[in-house]
């Protein structure tokens, strides 16, 4: 018999996981279908892809997970179950936080303007350093899952060691090593969420100064090109809080192991990181004007429809 609390948990991730795979798949369809058509595709489509796609695995390698917690919850951080379980979310989890700082990288890189020359001469190499960028991304995520094997060998020994008389000692230390290795794991995102902050604010920084100017030689407030600036810029403020909270969801996650509450505080996590996987990838439509508009003819009456002659920023 579930609780109230397994109840309106395992309601919200199968509310989560369906939104999450209708609004990622949309994407991919789109993009997708888009490069069939013309046989190319752009880097800024080809990563918000790769990017939804692997969206769509962590949304079923999570909602899994929850299935676990939610009925068999005395299983959830033992077998090799949950090892493969593991090796899964860290490759797709890792690349796809990498893909998100390579897309912002690629944004500030084509939108920004800054008269620094190093500036300069990464925005003149902008799809070389993103491609770059994904390359690392992919040789980071297997050096990061590689890692792994190391809690594996400590939770190997600490599950020998049970059967064990008189080691009571031994285990308290395995457990705590266990444990910490587990948390340590997250440092390996540090590094894309330095890349991604310092993207984004460099953005926000470019945008807001160019909509000064434009404030000062144009006519009111009702300029378009300061309003599409405007826009970019909520989206942008936007994509940043998404993109904190998702890592708020990892502390959670991992800080749920030294907590009174584990299970509560797991649930927690889950929830927070699921709603990231759809309310970003909500984001990624709006500030993009092709899935933007091909969003819109879907929809049944003609509201939204971007006026004649407005900007969208982020278009493909």
């Amino acid at each position: 018999m579930l609780g109230f609390t397994e109840g309106m948990f395992l309601v919200l991730t199968v509310t989560e996981f369906i939104l999450g795979n209708l609004v990622n798949g949309f994407i991919v369809s789109v993009n997708g279908s888009h490069w069939f058509k013309s046989k190319k595709i752009s880097l800024s489509d080809f990563i918000i892809t790769s990017l939804a796609l692997f969206r769509i695995f962590l949304l079923w390698i999570i909602f899994t997970d929850s299935l676990i917690i939610v009925f068999s919850y005395h299983t959830h951080d033992s077998g090799i179950r949950m090892q493969l379980i593991d090796v899964f979310w860290t490759f797709t989890n890792h690349f796809s936080i990498w893909l998100i700082s390579c897309l912002s990288v690629f944004y500030c890189l084509k939108i920004a303007t800054f008269s620094h020359p190093s500036f300069l001469w990464l925005k003149w190499r902008a799809s070389r350093v993103v491609v770059g960028m994904l390359w690392g991304a992919l040789v980071l995520s297997c050096v990061c899952t590689m890692s792994l094997m190391n809690e594996f060998k400590i939770y190997s020994a600490l599950t020998g060691s049970r059967d064990t008389q008189n080691m009571t000692e031994y285990i308290r230390l395995k457990r705590r090593e266990y444990n910490l290795m587990h948390v340590l794991g997250n440092l390996w995102k540090i590094p894309s969420l330095i890349v991604s902050l310092i993207a984004y604010f460099l953005l926000l920084l470019s945008l807001g100064k160019h909509t000064q100017q434009m404030q000062q030689y144009s006519v009111g407030s009702r300029d378009q090109s300061a309003e599409a600036h405007r826009r970019a810029m909520r989206i942008i403020f936007s994509f940043l809080l998404f993109f904190l909270l998702y890592f708020l969801s990892f502390v959670i996650l991992s800080s749920s192991r030294f907590l009174p509450e584990t299970k509560i505080a797991r649930i927690i996590g889950v929830i927070i990181t699921m709603s990231y996987l759809v309310g970003d990838s909500l984001i990624l439509i709006l500030g993009n004007n092709k899935l933007k508009q091909t969003f819109v003819a879907m929809l049944p009456c003609e509201c939204g429809h971007p006026k004649p002659g407005s900007k969208r920023f982020f278009a493909s």
